[in-house]
């Protein structure tokens, strides 16, 4: 099963406590570690993150400064610990703007990481579903001027080679946190059939039993992908 979690609303915890935002965002980062284990636990086989969207850099500089500062922390001393626990790391987005010290450690983690076969852990940073089209849609009509791909190939398959994802199952289960109800960006075409689940919440309250009710409804639903009949239950991704 693949969950995506669009983590929002660390702000407004901190705002609820009158504390600095950033102690809000180090309280996300920090649940983060929590639910990712509840997810190994659940045997859940793919997540992603959404960490840092493309219109996050819109935010007070700040705000920005704190975010790079935790990123540094994280990438650096934190999630190298994910070698150990045999999980594979792949930073889907733009790292480009970045200051050049965290787009050395996210190189270096993913390098550490890719041989593990365990759970593949998605961090969307600088990322934008529609960008990520964009750049997906460029690298087709690039590798069409080589001569590598003809026009009668392109489909939906072929598409999705060109995406961050590639080679990934679709996400299952989008969880949002902090009560609002739209996907914001957040992976635009692997999305299309995803069952959808919303909490009140902010991120860094969100917790084992909400996990567990996430999970919980998404079994319960029938999922068509479009047509009349509930797909059969050996073709579904099963959930633990």
């Amino acid at each position: 099963m693949h969950i995506g979690f669009i983590l929002d609303g660390n702000g407004r915890w901190a705002a609820n406590k009158s504390l600095p935002r950033s102690i809000g965002h180090r309280k996300g980062a920090e649940n983060v570690e929590t639910i990712l284990k509840y997810c190994k636990e659940y045997g859940i086989s793919n997540v992603t993150l959404y960490a840092f969207s493309t219109e996050n850099w819109n935010r007070p500089v700040f705000e920005i400064k704190a975010l790079m500062k935790l990123f540094h922390y994280y990438l650096k001393k934190k999630l190298t610990m994910l070698y150990q626990e045999n999980v594979k790391v792949v930073v889907i987005g733009d790292i480009s703007p970045f200051p050049k010290v965290i787009i050395r450690y996210i190189k270096n983690l993913e390098e550490l990481t890719k041989n593990n076969d365990g759970m593949i852990l998605n961090l969307a940073m600088n990322y934008g579903g529609r960008a990520e089209i964009v750049r997906a849609t460029k690298g087709m009509i690039k590798d069409f001027s080589n001569d590598k791909i003809k026009i009668e190939d392109v489909d939906e398959k072929l598409f999705a080679k060109y995406l961050y994802t590639n080679g990934q199952n679709d996400p299952d289960l989008i969880i949002r946190t902090a009560g609002e109800k739209r996907l914001s960006n957040f992976l635009l075409w692997q999305s299309a059939y995803s069952e959808l689940y919303f909490v009140e919440k902010d991120w860094p309250d969100f917790n084992r039993e909400d996990l567990i009710d996430a999970i919980t409804e998404f079994k319960s639903r029938k999922r068509k992908y479009g047509s009349l009949k509930v797909a059969q239950k050996s073709e579904r991704k099963q959930v633990i």
